[in-house]
């Protein structure tokens, strides 16, 4: 296929659009990339996020001088503290990811398959990914109750990265409920993906054609509302 790039959301609306998503109440884990620009969206509503690495509600991403070396997040970027908040070994957080006590992962990811596979730790023969470190991702994928996909729609260079198969090492296969891309929002279903939304401008047929498998349109499709 040819390689083709459409101008969509930023990153930053790409996380307000999956933040949304996302109900009052809940716990979240949030992967490197996208993921994390979520925290930036939670003031005011009732989300508690968790830090892989050991930290209880976290807080949007930290500047200047709220910086603290010592509270990071997954990306290892600065984050602050919302009231409340504490801190845990690396053992614990582990465990309640493991646990099943994470309702929703929001994750970043290299490539997404129609059966919701996803790949997001190694690049093969990319000079940068041979090897590969797949951190706590495997762990958060099968733990979860839900698993968000978050990323651009194509790679740099146009490649397609919604595939019928994915061809990177998997994290984990048939986790994931939802993609939201710079392009366009889709369900996961058992039977295939089903195109929800779509970024201002574009038809249908523009993210169907940077889209490996087939898409089912959904009668109430519309633009990604914020």
């Amino acid at each position: 296929m040819p390689n083709v790039k459409f101008e969509g959301i930023s990153r930053e609306l790409i996380a307000l659009r999956t933040a949304n998503e996302i109900p009052d109440g809940s716990y979240v884990n949030l992967g490197i990339g996208i993921p994390t620009l979520l925290s930036n969206w939670i003031v005011g509503r009732n989300l508690v996020l968790e830090s892989e690495i050991g930290m209880l509600n976290c807080g949007p991403i930290a500047e200047e001088d709220e910086i603290d070396q010592d509270c990071i997040n997954a990306g290892c970027q600065p984050i602050t503290e919302l009231p409340g908040a504490c801190y845990f070994s690396n053992y614990e957080s582990l465990a309640m990811i493991r646990g099943g006590l994470m309702d929703y992962a929001v994750l970043g990811a290299f490539q997404v398959s129609e059966n919701g596979d996803f790949a997001g730790w190694n690049l093969p023969g990319s000079g940068r990914g041979k090897i590969g470190n797949i951190g706590g991702a495997m762990d958060l994928a099968v733990g979860a109750k839900n698993v968000f996909i978050t990323m651009e729609h194509t790679s740099l260079n146009g490649q397609l990265k919604v595939l019928k198969r994915c061809r990177y090492p998997l994290t984990a296969k048939g986790v994931v409920k939802k993609i939201f891309t710079d392009l366009a929002v889709i369900d996961v279903t058992p039977k295939g993906l089903v195109l929800r939304e779509m970024a201002p401008g574009l038809s249908a047929e523009d993210v169907q054609s940077v889209t490996e498998p087939k898409l089912t349109i959904a009668s109430d499709l519309k633009e990604i509302a914020f």
